[in-house]
């Protein structure tokens, strides 16, 4: 069962992470609405107030669970009763306004993201004001991301911190998983495509080829890859680079001293160059100098930022 964090609230100054890591931590909260207070809390900052009869707009995504309580979404395009286990997206630049029923109010655990990744998932449709509202069996996993980067966020020293976006990304992949149908739900063509990613993950370092692969999961070619990119995002092909290219970036990291020719050779590159080249068309940056990036922004002094509740 998920631990039930602190009421809080922080918003981080910037720093460099965004570009380097693909996805900032720009604030987050976990709080408590009493039944009949005014909504939202007057304390947070004046770009992200509100008030029902205005709304507002952001620059910045939002990821938002209702554990507790009942109310109502509306943005531009929907208008959406929001129950307990409910999760609603914030996106950028959509006029949007919420609040709790004042008769329940309702606990709110939430956070706020920029950074390339955003622009990458909104493009791919993972984030799309289609499916703006979820719930589910899988919220718990919702959930529990959530109270991990709450538990790293109430204590960060507001700097450069991986750890944040690490945990951010895994609130936006709890998301994702939010967002799937469940297995018992799945048509024949998507149980095969669920057994395609499996084995892309097992063997994604090693030579794959997409045809032989559908053969595998007895899937046509020509439906494969139809139904792989309606149900991933991504062609078969550029999920085994981006997959490669996630490895990759864990073992910049991860290790200074790895060669690109080592780590090239280790993730199913052809070569060095054939890595650099890859990597810099998807990131718009060299390994090297993503790598220098990463270094640079490690060694920055931590600014702080805490906005306490209360």
């Amino acid at each position: 069962m998920t631990a039930t964090p602190s009421d809080y609230f922080r918003y981080f100054p910037g720093n460099a992470l965004a570009p380097v890591w693909g996805l900032r931590l720009t604030a987050s909260g976990h709080t408590h609405i009493v039944p009949g207070t005014a909504y939202p809390p007057v304390k947070h900052p004046s770009d992200h107030h509100f008030t029902w009869t205005e709304g507002r707009e952001l620059d910045a995504l939002q990821v938002v669970l209702i554990t507790d309580g009942n109310g109502v979404l509306e943005t531009n395009s929907l208008c959406s009763e929001i129950r307990p286990g409910h999760a609603f997206l914030v996106l950028p630049g959509v006029w949007h306004r919420y609040r709790p029923d004042p008769a329940t109010g309702w606990v709110e655990s939430w956070m706020e993201v920029e950074g390339p990744l955003v622009r990458r998932l909104l493009r791919a449709g993972v984030l799309s004001q289609r499916q703006m509202v979820r719930g589910g069996s899988a919220v718990g996993h919702l959930e529990a991301a959530l109270a991990t980067l709450h538990t790293l966020a109430s204590a960060s020293d507001g700097g450069a911190d991986p750890s944040l976006s690490s945990a951010a990304h895994g609130v936006l992949a709890a998301w994702d998983n939010l967002g799937r149908p469940r297995a018992s739900h799945l048509s024949r063509v998507q149980k095969s495509v669920l057994e395609a990613e499996r084995q892309i993950n097992l063997q994604h370092a090693e030579s794959i080829s997409i045809a032989a692969l559908a053969r595998r999961v007895g899937v046509a070619y020509s439906q494969f890859r139809q139904a792989f990119k309606e149900q991933t995002g991504f062609a078969p092909w550029q999920y085994v680079l981006r997959l490669r290219l996630a490895k990759v970036r864990q073992a910049l990291a991860n290790d200074e001293d790895a060669k690109l020719e080592e780590i090239a050779q280790r993730f199913g590159f052809s070569s060095a160059f054939h890595l650099s080249a890859t990597f810099k068309r998807v990131y718009g940056i060299s390994p090297s100098a993503w790598r220098q990036q990463l270094s640079e922004a490690s060694r920055q002094p931590a600014p702080t930022g805490r906005i306490p509740l209360g």
